[in-house]
């Protein structure tokens, strides 16, 4: 995919109600970690997309949409194919992608794909706006350039994926907030996406959650937030049901080869499932 072939590619997703991708895939093929394919039929029009995402020895694939009169002729089997042999080329040692359907796991199962564990998402209103802060207690803060390498730190030791791109990308003022101690240690930050996805990472459940609450204040009242667990965090998803959030969806996340060392506890939320 080209930058010029994003209108197109939007339109193609846009026309058969998969929702709006024009950032995403904009970004996607613009960006170095990305690796964005398309297929198309014999009058050169765009039929089929999908997105590679190298985050070091990770690499995710995701966004594999076909259209419907396209479908049935092994499209999105040969993207996924093509993108595999993308990201093994840039040395991710371990390939991730969520399951979108059962009929879509059997397919990635017989591609060496397997359940590793699933996304829980949950949902939740806005509130009012924050109270007054207790002196000596770490805050939720707007991101300062001088939290940037703390927050790729914490993002690699939770994730197992170097996020760098991303995160430098992302990053600033409006659209990335931090929990900081009073001395300036970051124990935490969720950093937003221009499409509205958002990568959410916290030492402890405290830290997640002090963070969980500070984005519905920012909503505000009328106004709904939502966080993306993995299964083996069950203290966090039990906490975050006595709080009053309510489970949305819940995909099975898939893993060809060994992960890395990770903290599956410490991830809250996504940018998206093409790139984590």
């Amino acid at each position: 995919m080209l930058p010029a072939d994003v209108d197109a590619t939007t339109e193609m997703i846009l026309s058969n109600d998969w929702g709006v991708r024009r950032d995403w895939l904009g970004y996607a093929a613009a960006s170095a970690a990305c690796s964005p394919l398309v297929a198309v039929d014999g009058d050169s029009r765009i039929v089929a997309t999908g997105v590679g995402t190298a985050n070091g020895p990770v690499g995710w694939i995701g966004s594999i949409f076909v259209a419907p009169h396209a479908r049935g002729h092994g499209l999105g089997t040969a993207l996924t194919e093509a993108l595999i042999d993308q990201l093994e080329a840039a040395g991710c040692s371990a390939l991730v992608l969520v399951s979108a359907s059962r009929a879509a796991q059997r397919i990635y199962e017989r591609m060496g794909f397997e359940v590793q564990t699933r996304y829980r998402i949950l949902e939740s209103s806005g509130i009012a706006a924050e109270a007054a802060h207790r002196t000596g207690m770490p805050r939720v803060r707007p991101f300062e350039a001088g939290d940037l390498r703390a927050m790729c730190a914490l993002d690699r030791d939770a994730t197992g994926e170097d996020r760098s791109h991303a995160l430098g990308a992302f990053a600033d003022a409006s659209s990335t907030k931090v929990l900081a101690t009073p001395d300036g240690e970051v124990r935490g930050f969720v950093c937003r996406a221009p499409w509205g996805g958002g990568a959410t990472i916290a030492r402890t459940i405290d830290d997640a959650l002090a963070i969980a609450d500070a984005r519905r204040r920012a909503a505000g009242e009328g106004g709904k937030v939502r966080v993306g667990i993995l299964q083996e965090n069950d203290e966090g998803h039990a906490r975050l049901i006595a709080a009053g959030w309510t489970p949305s969806w819940s995909a099975p996340r898939m893993l060809r080869r060994e992960m890395p060392a990770w903290h599956p506890e410490r991830i809250w939320g996504q940018f998206n499932h093409a790139m984590g």
